[in-house]
């Protein structure tokens, strides 16, 4: 390789070098990380579930743009979040139709049992949110 090439040569695994070639360290996990940070707008009143167990669960749809690396429409995703911790549950509930708001947890893939035999489908635990901006 020339002493002009812009190709790095460092495995995936290796954390960046700086200016003077010692390898940063980064507070996070560079394996195993499962952290989601999401920015949109409610797509519906948040739904509070009491679930057989007793527990409650408030549920949410998040609508957050793809940005411009979109390549075709739709421009956003709709991505199903679940508030488990009172604080999260308390906050999440007092959220409308419409709020910006800000999320931060973890993808999670939850199974059933339904009419149809095992289902399964994502959301995101939410671990961390505030509004933003009201409707």
């Amino acid at each position: 390789m020339s002493s002009g090439s812009s190709t790095s040569t460092r495995s995936p695994r290796e954390a960046p070098a700086d200016a003077a070639g010692s390898q940063q360290r980064s507070s996070l996990p560079t394996e195993r990380l499962n952290q989601v940070q999401l920015v949109g707008r409610v797509a519906a009143d948040p739904v509070t579930v009491e679930l057989p167990s007793g527990d409650e669960v408030v549920t949410l749809r998040l609508v957050v743009e793809r940005g411009p690396g979109a390549r075709r429409p739709p421009s956003v995703d709709t991505i199903d979040c679940a508030a488990w911790t009172a604080k999260c549950r308390r906050t999440a509930s007092t959220w409308v139709e419409g709020d910006v708001v800000s999320i931060e947890g973890s993808l999670r893939r939850r199974f059933w049992r339904g009419p149809q035999g095992a289902q399964s489908r994502y959301e995101v635990e939410v671990s961390a949110a505030r509004r933003l901006k009201r409707a």
